[in-house]
């Protein structure tokens, strides 16, 4: 009788809802109801009773996730599969204080189920800065942080993935499971397995992290010497990074939810390719989505317009991170405009200099082109393999400005390595010449170039992990050479918070340790970080000097032979490789593309380029 009234209680929890209307006097009070209420235009519907619940969660606002189309493509490999799949969003503070203070618990936006009744949450972790906002969303939901907090209760399982996985460990004691790589190939296998193995059992777990793609934290400890260096891991699983071959097979959305208010990219978005054949060396990118894997041009007009039909929208982002690199990418604007309605645009959001051509821009609104040369002087262009010449750059603008755009903005960096004063100067030169190819002509508007420098951040499984991040005083003397540089008529400068840079480095080369960092730091109030207005400096100071963790010891140079962090990842390329490339860069040796030729990263073996297919 007891287990026939504990399963009663179950299966009362399991189907438990928010009942919108008890929230009406806080809607009332926050900014941007709409990012809490769902019931968006094509919302997510979802099998009833389901044997299986996965929220897909984003850690930061309603319109910045609603435009991520990862997201969308991992809720429907659930949805496949016959298993509910809903999503939750990182509340605005004024909204999480008062559900909070209600005792109302974090709830998804179509099911109005509370988190915490969820099978599994899933993160999509973009960006280092969102960390203390999956402990926000936890708190709300009524879930214990740390996994040895939850060990034994009834919690959903926590999981994480995105590109910040790469290197999970300042985050491995609050998350059950990390997905590393293509995780559409993985999640909904992990969630077979745990309808197999009655919930999670320790057998779940030692069978998950057999899984491709799949890391268990707490099946992996990690050694540290006299000094604090890692001096190994010990473990039985080695994480492999999923990776999917066939991208026209791959899961996507035939339909996707409309948000209730504008997002950050407001129109439908197809991942034209996936990965880069560029090789940038500071690009964490353009290496952890290797190799280039592209979609048909019948796939993808298919998709648009799938997309189009259901969402009503009248733009559609041909999105990848060198777009212009897609091979057919004449074929498929054709094939495009041939079958999608008439007034409906195209955006091509990621052109490189080296692969603008005008007849791809005809279509988008000429308000302001964008390049991202990311270093003055062509030898600190070969430096960082960034493959492209100061001709390339003013035949990219001035064909720009024959079809009427009138504004460029332009993306560098700084703090590079080999980096000097005079490639930061050369910054200039490369502005007078635009400003030049613009003035050989009559132009109707004045012409407005505005400069954007950020500070390098060295990232996991790239050629530069290895490298050290400019310190205060370094990045202030740089910025006001810049300044100097560039105080000229028609031109605006901006610049990276140099304490935001360093936290991203920080939280980016982590180890396990910067969790009591972490969890100290959103104890003393901080989330959203990642917003400049919101990113609590005082806090994060505190929350290091009270756990006893020097910052500088993440942003230092590290040895070659020095074991990393995240090197008990398999993510296929060769560690020799990175090395190689690195010292490539000291020599201001280009690589270039896998296009001219494969460099041997360690993944011919799946690799179409590879293969002859390019």
């Amino acid at each position: 009788m007891r287990v026939l009234i504990n399963r009663q209680i179950d299966d009362i929890i399991r189907y438990m809802t928010i009942n919108i209307d008890d929230l009406k006097d806080i809607l009332s009070r926050v900014e941007k109801p709409a990012r809490y209420t769902g019931g968006e235009y094509g919302q997510i519907k979802s099998p009833e009773n389901a044997p299986f619940y996965f929220c897909m969660a984003f850690p930061d606002l309603y319109e910045v996730g609603m435009s991520n189309l990862g997201i969308k493509i991992v809720a429907e490999s659930f949805l496949r599969r016959g298993y509910a799949a809903d999503y939750c969003f990182a509340p605005q503070t004024d909204f999480g204080d008062a559900i909070k203070r209600a005792d109302i618990p974090l709830y998804s936006l179509a099911l109005k189920k509370p988190l915490k009744e969820f099978d599994m949450i899933g993160f999509s972790v973009q960006f280092e800065l969102c960390y203390t906002n999956i402990l926000y969303t936890l708190d709300l939901a009524g879930i214990p942080l740390r996994r040895a907090d939850r060990a034994g209760g009834k919690y959903p399982l926590i999981a994480i993935g995105g590109p910040c996985a790469v290197n999970p460990e300042p985050l491995a004691d609050f998350v059950d499971l990390v997905f590393i790589g293509d995780g559409e190939s993985a999640d909904a296998d992990v969630a077979a397995l745990y309808l197999e193995c009655g919930g999670a059992t320790d057998e779940f777990f030692r069978r998950a992290a057999a899984i491709e793609g799949v890391y268990v934290p707490a099946l992996m400890d990690v050694k540290y010497d006299k000094d604090g260096h890692i001096c190994g891991f010990e473990g039985d699983f080695t994480p492999r990074r999923a990776i999917i071959g066939d991208l026209d097979g791959a899961v996507f959305p035939a339909a996707q939810p409309v948000p209730n208010c504008e997002s950050v990219f407001d129109r439908s978005i197809i991942e034209v390719m996936r990965g880069c054949y560029r090789g940038c060396r500071f690009c964490q990118a353009g290496f952890i989505y290797r190799p280039v894997r592209q979609r048909s041009v019948r796939t993808l007009t298919e998709q648009a317009c799938s997309l189009i039909a259901s969402t009503g929208y009248d733009e559609v982002s041909l999105n990848s991170l060198s777009t212009g690199d897609y091979p057919r990418l004449r074929e498929l604007i054709r094939s495009l405009k041939d079958s999608l309605p008439e007034g409906v645009t195209l955006a091509l959001p990621s052109l490189r200099v080296d692969s603008f051509d005008s007849d791809f821009a005809q279509d988008a609104r000429k308000i302001s082109l964008t390049f991202a040369p990311e270093a003055g002087s062509q030898r600190l262009r070969d430096v960082i393999n960034k493959d492209i010449t100061e001709d390339e750059i003013l035949n990219a603008a001035e064909s720009a400005f024959d079809i009427g755009y009138s504004a460029v903005k332009l993306y560098f960096m700084l703090g590079l390595p080999t980096e000097t004063d005079d490639d930061l100067r050369a910054i200039r030169r490369i502005v007078d010449l635009i400003k030049s190819a613009y003035g050989r002509k009559k132009r109707a508007k004045a012409l407005r170039v505005s400069v954007s420098v950020s500070t390098f951040i060295p990232k996991p499984f790239t050629p530069f992990q290895w490298e050290a991040q400019c310190g205060e005083s370094q990045v202030e003397a740089k910025q006001k050479l810049l300044r100097d540089s560039l105080y000229i008529k028609g031109v605006t400068l901006s610049w990276s918070d140099y304490f935001t840079s360093r936290l991203e480095g920080v939280l980016a080369r982590g180890d396990r340790r910067l969790g009591y960092a972490i969890e100290r730091a959103y104890a003393l109030g901080c989330r959203f970080d990642g917003w400049t207005k919101q990113l609590n400096k005082e806090a994060w100071t505190q929350a290091f000097a009270d756990c006893g963790i020097d910052p500088d010891i993440y942003t230092r140079e590290r040895g070659e032979e020095e074991i990393l962090p995240w090197d008990f990842i398999d993510m296929g390329i060769n560690k020799n490789f990175f090395l190689r490339e690195r010292r490539r860069a000291y020599e201001a040796t280009v690589t270039g593309s896998c296009k001219k030729g494969c460099a041997g990263c360690g993944l011919q073996g799946v690799c179409p380029a590879a293969k002859g297919d390019r």
